[in-house]
């Protein structure tokens, strides 16, 4: 069964590349409006215009901006409202990881971008869309949360990012039950996935963590786009506050590196 967006207009944040990317192309290609947001221009355009190009319609947009900041937001929000008046779908994938070692030994710094990307730039965003689109519309909304299997488990190296992505599946829960029945928010918990972001783990480790999998390998970011199609469409118009695990059953086997 075809899933279709059509007439529906998607923001994603973390668009330019990765399971952001992945997603944008999904949503372009069953007929949404896509409006890509991270902080490089240079990124943003050549992946609006490969996707655009794989189409053959211009579909996908880009505005630069850190989520992290209110000003950036203030951006996307104003360009959404003069070229569509309204957004559907609002996906959060944008992350920061810059940290590897026990979470006693983090500094300030490093915290800092870790729950200000990964965390509060979730809870920004969608206040701010719930204010501005969702909240006086007849219009019901799909959010989707990108986090991580790495929130459901304890591991080291990681485990900061780790606890801010099991705070983005419970943001998600408590969202999915405050803005209830007008906007879902769902989240996606994708395992190692072949991205830039996780390249020093696949390439670390990927092989031994692939034998390891049920499904013998490691994901690749269209494992996670059409989950993302999915929880977007009102195929799940029954579903909200779930967290959807995309792992290769790594956690039937206890393995993370989400």
């Amino acid at each position: 069964m075809e899933i279709t967006l059509t007439n529906k207009v998607a923001v994603i944040t973390g668009g330019s590349r990765g399971i952001g990317e992945a997603i944008a192309e999904q949503f372009a290609l069953s007929g949404a409006k896509v409006v890509l947001v991270s902080r490089r221009s240079e990124r943003l355009e050549a992946a609006a215009l490969r996707i655009n190009d794989l189409i053959g319609e211009e579909r996908v947009t880009w505005v630069a901006a850190n989520v992290a900041h209110s000003d950036g937001l203030s951006e996307v929000i104003a360009y959404c409202r003069s070229h569509f008046g309204y957004v559907h779908i609002l996906v959060n994938g944008a992350a920061a990881n810059p940290y590897f070692g026990p979470v006693v030994g983090i500094e300030r710094p490093a915290l800092k971008k870790i729950l200000e990307v990964n965390i509060e730039s979730v809870q920004m965003w969608v206040a701010e869309f719930w204010s501005n689109f969702w909240s006086a519309s007849s219009e019901t909304a799909s959010c989707i949360n990108i986090a991580s299997i790495g929130g459901m488990v304890v591991e080291n190296g990681i485990g900061m990012y780790n606890v801010s992505k099991a705070g983005v599946i419970h943001l998600t829960r408590q969202l999915a039950n405050e803005l209830a029945p007008r906007v879902r928010v769902n989240s996606i918990s994708p395992g190692l996935v072949r991205t830039e972001f996780a390249r020093a783990l696949w390439e670390s480790w990927g092989d031994q963590i692939a034998e390891r999998l049920p499904l013998g390998r490691i994901g690749e970011p269209k494992d996670i786009s059409g989950v993302a199609l999915f929880l977007a469409s009102e195929m799940s118009s029954w579903i909200t506050g779930t967290n959807i695990v995309v792992d290769g059953g790594a956690l039937v086997r206890g393995d993370s590196f989400g």
